[in-house]
């Protein structure tokens, strides 16, 4: 487990050793990527979720990913040049466990009167029914979220 500060630590360290200028750092809720480097608004961003339960040293090599993006621009995408870029500063290409990511997270778990399950990070607003059992939003089928996750 990797509290947020030391996140920050390390970003700005990398940012400067990388020369990586006019970029933010900040943190995200997603729990289906570990990091972003958003090139227009010239921000990179963690999951927290992934801060929550993974190493500083796990983090680290997110943050490198998402600087080696912001270094050799948007039309790199994970081509050759990114690939050597990413290298070059220190990246591994070692896999995310994306149910440990997830783990961190707490969400919402619906169910319909017929037993279907519906996972959403976020409690949805409003009534929703279940699209297994109807097209359309019916009543019959009205869909009840629990909050589910850590300490719950």
């Amino acid at each position: 487990m990797t509290n947020q500060s030391e996140v920050i630590d390390l970003a700005v360290s990398h940012f400067a050793k990388h020369g990586l200028v006019n970029y933010s750092f900040g943190f995200d809720r997603a729990v289906r990527r570990a990091g972003q480097c958003d090139f227009r608004a010239r921000r990179i961003t963690i999951s927290k979720h992934l801060v929550a339960t993974a190493s500083l040293e796990d983090v680290e090599q997110v943050l490198l990913h998402e600087i080696a993006h912001a270094l050799v621009g948007k039309d790199a995408g994970h081509s050759k040049i990114w690939r050597e870029k990413a290298r070059a500063i220190g990246y591994r290409f070692e896999r995310v466990d994306w149910e440990q990511l997830a783990s961190g997270a707490k969400h919402y778990l619906g169910s319909c009167p017929n037993g279907h399950s519906h996972l959403r990070v976020r409690k949805p607003k409003g009534a929703r029914s279940c699209r297994k059992c109807a097209d359309r939003f019916d009543d019959r089928y009205l869909i009840r979220w629990e909050l589910v996750g850590p300490n719950q």
